[in-house]
């Protein structure tokens, strides 16, 4: 283990991710806060533990991604945990609705970005001495059953488990390992509009009820403190009461 264990989080400068990379930080870990606002970004590293690397990223840009892991090797030269988290939504549409604009917008996030990420944090582990790291990319509870009217969402999220699987199957020959957490109503800008009601596959209009993204942050904490040879593959965390075991 090394003396100084790095952590990545993207889309570090609210919701989940701010959380995440807060407890992080209060854990030990070193702290690398990237996502395209970075005055959000400075405001978040202000009552951090530590010292945190703030970069300015949009993850669906390749030469943005490079920069980022190239300020990340400058700085630390490793990289030993991502979490891989940055990720947007849309309105509910149905699918006969949704244009190709937004269909690539929310691809092109959730998912472009996730695998730039995860094959340029692949790549530094597979390098840096010592070897090995750890990738957890966040899916969602719709990487199993969709939500209504939300089909590039739970597309892109679909393909995150994929994607998960993938990087452990070809990191194990390195100590890489790959996790995903599947996340179900934490409170984020993202799901403030389930306290008003959200539809139902069966029609209604119902509020959900949500959990603290502080739990969400130390389930990843706790993912990410494993020594390389054991792995969390697959965590599904959510409000006891929401909708999802039998939905629909």
């Amino acid at each position: 283990m090394p003396e100084i264990r790095t952590a990545l989080v993207t889309g570090a400068s609210q919701g989940i991710g701010e959380v995440t990379a807060r407890a992080l930080a209060a854990a030990g870990w070193q702290v690398i806060l990237a996502a395209r606002n970075v005055d959000k970004l400075q405001q978040v590293a202000k009552d951090m533990d530590g010292e945190p690397l703030i970069v300015g990223c949009d993850v669906a840009d390749p030469a943005d991604v490079a920069a980022l892991f190239d300020r990340i090797d400058q700085r630390f030269g490793r990289l030993d945990v991502v979490f891989n988290n940055a990720g947007v939504n849309m309105q509910a549409t149905e699918v006969g609705e949704v244009t190709w604009e937004d269909w690539r917008r929310i691809l092109s996030i959730n998912l472009d970005g996730a695998f730039l990420v995860a094959s340029a944090a692949f790549r530094m582990m597979k390098w840096q001495d010592p070897q090995g790291g750890r990738i957890i990319n966040n899916g969602s509870i719709s990487a199993h059953t969709p939500r209504i009217h939300a089909a590039a969402y739970t597309a892109s999220k679909h393909a995150i488990s994929g994607l998960t699987k993938s990087l452990s199957l070809d990191g194990r020959p390195y100590d890489i390992a790959c996790g995903q957490i599947d996340i179900g109503n934490a409170e984020s800008p993202l799901t403030e509009r389930m306290a008003a009601g959200v539809p139902q596959a069966d029609g209604p209009i119902r509020t959900e009820p949500r959990i603290g993204a502080t739990l969400v942050a130390d389930a990843v904490v706790q993912m990410a403190s494993l020594p390389l040879h054991a792995n969390v593959q697959s965590m599904m965390i959510m409000a006891t009461k929401m909708p999802f075991v039998g939905r629909g």
